[in-house]
């Protein structure tokens, strides 16, 4: 029989009554007097609290059908963690509300130029070290050297294969990011001044780099090979964009359930099965509305401009490998429980060091990506490129639910702040309003998440 006993010193130490109490099991047969054998009883019998006190375990912890599942959700929202939801409200009312201002907002070809901008993929550089609480001011100008790269050497005189010149631009980037690393951790250097000074930096080596290419005309590098434009500019045929829809659907669909019945085989904590096919629908209905909002003409009667851009997909599948790597490897783990309290990994026989510089690595090489797409949107590179895009990085990482403090943060929010952003930008350009507008309103919204952030973290400042 197993009974509770408070703490030594009872009730004279004050708040002695909600103190945790200590297992004691009593052997079958014990010489215990009757009186304390009513007593231990009578402590059996207290109820336990009820389903609505437990908020604090994960949904599909305490959940076997979809209906526990969803009110274990909402439990855990009540008690104020929200997760994504409020910047999906947001994202939702700012949308009803520019669509109001102006009808036009809800056209094809402002919903598609909400995904082509760049914020996103610059968001989800930041997350790696964000979620290391650490930051990289460096981003915009390493992409814009891994931009430089991939234009001159596609050009004549080198005229090297495309994809060759993205791995040189994208890899060269990686490294830049990997020596940022090796600084902040070795020299043990506040990673906020190591990398404003790589912005500074990489900004010189840029315009040394521009003066010795013969391609670059007055400091800019046209793009001169199509495979690169279409990147961006280029779509998938309608009838192409339903059939890879319906096949990145059904393979989601199937990881899930499968990985869902492996997990539940396994003795593993799984959310219910009508949670995953939920989620799976879910998913499916997102694809359909985005290959039917880009089958509609977004360009002229004598030029129309149908299917799903090639952007979007790239975009989706550099956010399934970062999402894979942080959830599903055991550097992500790592990542998160650096974040959450290095002292205590470096304790566990974690590599704070070296996790700390590969993450940096990633970020240099996410934004090589970014400054690939960067290159395609405009078509060419200039040294002249927008800083701005830093600020946009960390806000956008932010405000899609990415703690400053470090220990929480996901891919997705790099694209849903991306996405937060891209919505302010085009429903202030649509309303005519200028730039003064527009950064004003993003920081506010920047202000606002950072409140939320801090509130949910119990007050505590940035270390």
């Amino acid at each position: 029989m197993a009974i509770t006993q408070p703490p030594a010193g009872g009730s004279s130490v004050p708040g002695a009554e909600d103190t945790a109490t200590v297992p004691i099991t009593i052997p079958s047969g014990a010489d215990v007097p009757e009186l304390e054998r009513e007593e231990l009883v009578e402590e059996e019998d207290e109820e336990l609290p009820p389903p609505s006190v437990i908020i604090a375990a994960a949904p599909e912890v305490v959940a076997d059908t979809l209906g526990d599942y969803l009110s274990a959700w909402w439990r855990r929202v009540r008690s104020g963690d929200s997760g994504v939801l409020p910047v999906v409200v947001a994202l939702v009312l700012m949308i009803v509300v520019f669509q109001l201002l102006r009808d036009k907002f809800l056209s094809a070809g402002n919903l598609v130029d909400l995904f082509n901008q760049m914020v996103a993929l610059f968001a989800m550089a930041e997350v790696f070290v964000l979620l290391l609480g650490e930051i990289d001011l460096s981003v915009v100008y390493n992409a814009g050297i891994g931009a430089g790269l991939i234009a001159a050497l596609v050009a004549p005189p080198y005229n090297l294969p495309w994809w060759l010149c993205i791995v040189i631009g994208v890899g060269t980037c990686a490294v830049v990011g990997m020596v940022l690393g090796t600084l902040i951790t070795r020299l043990r250097l506040p990673s906020f001044i190591v990398t404003l000074a790589a912005f500074l930096g990489l900004e010189g080596v840029m315009l040394w780099m521009f003066a010795r290419f013969s391609v670059a005309v007055g400091g800019v590098i046209e793009v001169s090979n199509s495979t690169l434009t279409n990147l961006v500019a280029g779509n998938i045929s309608v009838s192409v964009s339903w059939v890879v829809m319906a096949i990145l659907v059904l393979a989601f669909g199937v990881y899930s359930v499968v990985r869902n019945v492996y997990r539940h085989a396994a003795g593993l904590v799984t959310p219910p099965m009508g949670f995953v096919l939920l989620k799976t629908a879910a998913v499916a209905g997102a694809g359909v509305v985005v290959v039917v909002v880009c089958s509609f003409n977004r360009g002229s009667e004598t030029l129309a401009e149908r299917g799903v851009p090639w952007s979007i997909p790239i975009l989706l599948g550099i956010l399934a490998l970062a999402s894979l790597l942080l959830s599903r490897t055991r550097f992500g783990r790592y990542v998160y429980a650096i974040g959450g309290n290095a002292e205590a990994a470096r304790r566990a026989g974690i590599n704070v060091n070296l996790i700390r510089t590969i993450a940096f690595g990633l970020t240099g090489l996410m934004a090589g990506l970014a400054g690939t797409m960067y290159l395609s949107l405009l078509g060419s590179i200039a040294t002249d490129i927008d800083p701005s895009y830093m600020l946009y990085a960390v806000a956008a990482a932010v405000i899609g639910g990415t703690s400053l403090y470090g220990g929480r943060g996901k891919a997705l929010h790099g694209v849903l702040g991306g996405v937060v952003i891209a919505t302010v930008y085009n429903g202030i350009f649509l309303m005519g309003f200028g730039a003064d507008v527009e950064y004003m309103i993003v920081a506010v919204v920047l202000l606002a998440a950072i409140t939320v952030d801090s509130l949910t973290r119990g007050g505590r400042r940035l270390r």
